[in-house]
């Protein structure tokens, strides 16, 4: 027994019983625990039910295809980090492509070679479980983080953070799904540029604001993408500590550094543009500077600086 089928659970999915029987001799005396589903309906059951390391799925099957079962585990947050690999007779170039972007990560041809069939199986479970470790030491440390599939939009994991903050900002009706499209877009430009250096990608929010930057995009397996929101409430707060700010002057900058007018903050913070002026004296002279957009440029700079080192622990 190796290391990648110690306790690992295959789904066998196909309508020919002699496969089956086939498959599951094989893959039980190579120690792998064995499941099976003669149809497309049970496998995305068992699959939301027992959760298989990983699938041999029949592409062509009656009613419900190996493709269509795909598709259907990888829309569904819950099992689309499960490795399908295809079992098919299709050996035309447009049936391979089918497979690959139905999800599937591999497949095999018919008449199957069990031999063959467990050193794929080793294969991907071994990079799956790497996978696995990676998304696990994120969840462990709290980053916010997404892996989608290289070449796709697709999102294979996604740590708690991240789920939480997709939520927030990319399911907001409010905004018609704009900020969904963006994000596509932007990983769509990843996919084109040839894994060259992408801008980080910034959605705003009225309460603050999510960047998306590139982490790894060399792994063929999947690209990790990190998240991370700075909010209103988190900049003034770090206006302040930074630059020995009361509340109010952080606030007040903050509003600076977006752009806006005296008058406009007045509105914004319930006070006179007279106040905000006498507010933005006490500033320049905290700063060692003389206008607006030097204070700005201070805080912004100081800020990104803070930023960069906090990812860099």
């Amino acid at each position: 027994m190796t290391e990648a089928n110690q306790n690992a659970v295959v789904l066998v999915v196909d309508d020919a019983p002699e496969t089956l029987a086939l498959l599951h001799a094989s893959l039980v005396e190579s120690g792998y625990t064995v499941l099976v589903a003669n149809n497309g309906k049970d496998a995305i059951r068992i699959c939301n039910e027992a959760y298989p390391d990983i699938v041999l799925l029949d592409a062509v099957m009656p009613e419900l295809g190996g493709f269509d079962v795909c598709r259907r585990l990888k829309q569904d947050i819950n099992t689309r980090h499960i490795p399908v690999i295809f079992m098919t007779g299709l050996t035309e170039s447009e049936d391979v492509v089918a497979g690959f972007s139905a999800g599937g990560i591999d497949y095999v041809t018919k008449p199957l070679s069990p031999i063959e069939v467990i050193a794929r199986l080793n294969t991907h479970l071994k990079n799956s479980r790497m996978m696995s470790h990676t998304q696990g030491a994120l969840d462990a440390f709290g980053q916010a983080a997404i892996a989608v599939l290289p070449g796709t939009d697709k999102i294979i994991w996604q740590t708690p953070l991240a789920r939480d903050l997709v939520e927030k900002y990319l399911n907001d009706k409010e905004d018609g799904g704009t900020h969904a499209e963006q994000l596509q877009q932007w990983i769509q430009q990843l996919s084109e540029g040839g894994k060259k250096r992408l801008r980080p990608l910034m959605i705003n929010h009225p309460t603050g604001r999510l960047i998306f930057t590139p982490a790894d995009i060399r792994n063929d397996e999947q690209w990790l993408i990190l998240l991370r929101e700075e909010s209103e409430a988190a900049q003034v707060e770090a206006l302040k500590a930074v630059f020995n700010l009361t509340k109010r002057e952080a606030e007040v900058l903050h509003w600076v550094i977006l752009g806006k007018t005296d008058k406009s903050i007045g509105e914004i913070l319930g006070t006179s543009p007279r106040t905000v002026n006498k507010h933005m004296e006490h500033v320049f002279v905290k700063l060692g500077v003389e206008t607006r957009t030097a204070a700005a440029s201070l805080a912004v700079t100081k800020l990104h600086t803070l930023s960069g080192h906090a990812n860099d622990t």
